[in-house]
């Protein structure tokens, strides 16, 4: 028996548009057998905690809650998700974790982290989730992401335009959602983005 273990893969989907961003998790589930969803729900994280959950194709399988670190999202992610992608890739069965990240959570942080914490597992990919007819309201807007309802944690001073342009901006793939609302200028637009 060799020593050498294949790492799992692991796609982060981003997004502020969770709707799509949703169905891009639930269409990579359905088209991936043994694939898995990892999301860590930061709505109630400035009030100290985040809600995690673990889903496949048949629905939610566990879910909990686990204490914000520092008053800092990623810090509780880390703390949670690594040892999560660590149990998934001992367990053999698992050939897809996909990390669906919050609303506001930007990608190449998580994926820092998981290059970072683990060797069990590795980012294969990164999706960006878009809505198009939403490409412009979100960029062009400046209103901070606590305003929104949106902060990843009490302290977050991002605004929804920049944090959604990183978001875009770091994945190699967008995952446009079908939008019969979508015109030729929001299609150029997230053509000039990407």
């Amino acid at each position: 028996m060799s020593g050498h273990r294949t790492k799992l893969p692991v796609v982060i989907v981003c997004g502020l548009h969770s709707e799509a961003r949703h169905d891009v998790v639930e269409g990579l589930l359905r088209e991936v057998p043994h694939s898995v969803a990892l999301h860590h729900d930061l709505a109630t994280a400035t009030g100290g905690t985040v809600r995690r959950s673990l889903r496949d194709a048949g629905g939610e399988l566990t879910s909990g809650e686990t204490p914000l670190v520092n008053e800092c999202a990623c810090c509780a992610l880390r703390e949670d998700l690594v040892p999560e992608l660590e149990r998934l890739a001992e367990d053999g069965v698992t050939r897809l974790a996909v990390v669906e990240l919050w609303d506001s959570v930007e990608p190449k942080s998580m994926a820092e982290v998981i290059a970072a914490h683990t060797t069990a597992a590795e980012v294969t990919n990164v999706f960006a989730a878009v809505d198009p007819t939403l490409v412009l309201p979100c960029l062009s807007n400046g209103d901070d992401l606590a305003e929104a309802g949106l902060a990843a944690a009490p302290g977050d001073r991002r605004t929804i335009g920049d944090t959604w342009a990183r978001q875009v901006e770091y994945a190699p793939v967008l995952a446009v959602a079908p939008s019969p609302a979508a015109d030729d200028e929001d299609r150029a637009l997230i053509r000039q983005l990407h």
